[in-house]
């Protein structure tokens, strides 16, 4: 089972302890900051999936916090406020918080906050994550997978996009796409390269012949980009 960790930067000490007694009975790791420099001090040195931000802190407005965590990467802000200012809510959310709970508030409104809120964290993630990979090495079958489509290749081919694949964005020569094969004899000529990637090329295109992905160097060889 996966374990949510939870940052809270709350001054409320009997709120802070309530919050962190019912997170931890749903599978959450809560960390507590009672000031907004111990937390950010905490975000810099430990992970954590999420942050539950109170506004009235001691030393820094929790409204000046949320850009100060954002410049430390995309974590979730749920903000926990006691003020019910519109404009609040409306700053907080310009500023980057992903919610605005205000209180009181039942803990377990929170817990389903935070899950939802990881839930679709999580499933842009993946979705951003397939969208940048475009190639795939099956190693074990030896295909490559090509924007979710298999391609049918010769083994000389598996090898020269394979490399292509491994150093993609960087340029590569014919002879290292020669010496780096274990299907194409050393005495091969460059013009043998030349037309295994014309094929390679003509596979892609079926695919998507909309952006040519490998690209010719002049006076080097080739580079495959996976850059859309």
């Amino acid at each position: 089972m996966t374990i949510i960790r939870i940052l809270l930067i709350e001054d409320d000490s009997e709120l802070a302890l309530i919050l962190t007694n019912f997170l931890t009975k749903h599978d959450m790791e809560v960390i507590g900051a009672e000031d907004p420099y111990m937390g950010l001090s905490l975000l810099n040195q430990y992970s954590f999936d999420l942050v539950i931000l109170d506004l009235t802190l001691p030393g820094m407005d929790g409204l000046e916090v949320i850009p100060k965590i954002r410049a430390t990467g995309n974590i979730p802000i749920i903000i926990s406020s006691a003020r019910d200012d519109i404009t609040d809510k409306v700053i907080g959310l310009e500023r980057g918080a992903d919610d605005y709970m205000p209180k009181p508030y039942d803990p377990r409104e929170l817990v389903t906050r935070i899950k939802t809120i990881l839930r679709r964290t999580n499933a842009s993630e993946e979705a951003a994550k397939k969208e940048e990979q475009l190639f795939e090495i099956d190693k074990a079958a030896n295909a490559i997978i090509f924007k979710g489509h298999m391609l049918e290749l010769t083994a000389a081919e598996f090898d020269i996009l394979s490399t292509l694949i491994n150093h993609k964005n960087g340029s590569i020569s014919r002879e290292q796409l020669i010496y780096d094969s274990d299907h194409i004899d050393d005495e091969s000529s460059i013009k043998n390269i030349d037309v295994m990637i014309s094929r390679i090329r003509h596979k892609l295109a079926k695919i998507d012949s909309e952006k040519s992905y490998i690209k010719p160097i002049r006076g080097v060889g080739y580079m495959l980009t996976d850059r859309v």
